[in-house]
């Protein structure tokens, strides 16, 4: 509800038409069969514009939903290791690591020390290494190892062009039946 005795009127075609009583901004508004809509409340006098509120809200709603289906998330995975992490393990474990890389999420190697581990964090800190080596040519290193209490946590992050795009299932079959011949004998 717009309270001000007088605002500066657009039309409904984007000109400005001036400063007019709020009366007068209403009745034009009705004669257009179209809403008075309050768009800078700040402004002395506030500005406000003829338009079709309903269709405008429903254009600002679409265009979100776009901007939210263009935008692209990244998740951050954890990889935990031990010191005393075997080949096969740190193989398994090294696999699904590059796995979420190509998929474009940040991968964070986390390293717990327990015990007497922690007089030998030389050997973790070797462990973080091998991986940042084996990963070289897939990610780069964001955050470089540290040791934060008994954890040693290292972040790495895709380089863009090694990032597999994700494929729509449907399209291969869409395309396929747009490509075949019509057998209508009719």
């Amino acid at each position: 509800m717009i309270r001000v005795p007088e605002v500066r009127l657009i039309d409904q075609n984007g000109e400005q038409v001036g400063i007019v009583s709020r009366d007068d901004a209403l009745r034009r508004a009705e004669v257009a069969g179209m809403d008075l809509v309050e768009v800078a409340a700040t402004a002395k006098p506030p500005v406000c514009k003829i338009m079709d509120y309903s269709k405008f809200k429903y254009q600002q709603a679409i265009r979100e939903r776009q901007a939210r289906k263009n935008q692209t998330r990244i998740d951050v995975k954890e990889i935990k290791f031990r010191p005393g992490t075997d080949t096969h393990d740190f193989d398994v474990k090294l696999r699904a690591m590059k796995r979420f890389l190509e998929d474009g999420d940040k991968v964070k190697c986390t390293l717990r020390f327990r015990g007497r581990e922690m007089a030998h964090q030389e050997l973790g800190l070797q462990l973080l290494q091998k991986v940042e080596a084996a990963i070289e040519g897939l990610a780069k290193v964001e955050q470089e190892a540290k040791l934060l209490g008994r954890q040693m946590t290292m972040v790495v992050a895709p380089l863009p062009a090694k990032i597999k795009k994700p494929t729509d299932a449907k399209t291969p079959y869409v395309e396929e039946a747009l490509n075949e011949p019509d057998d209508d004998d009719d």
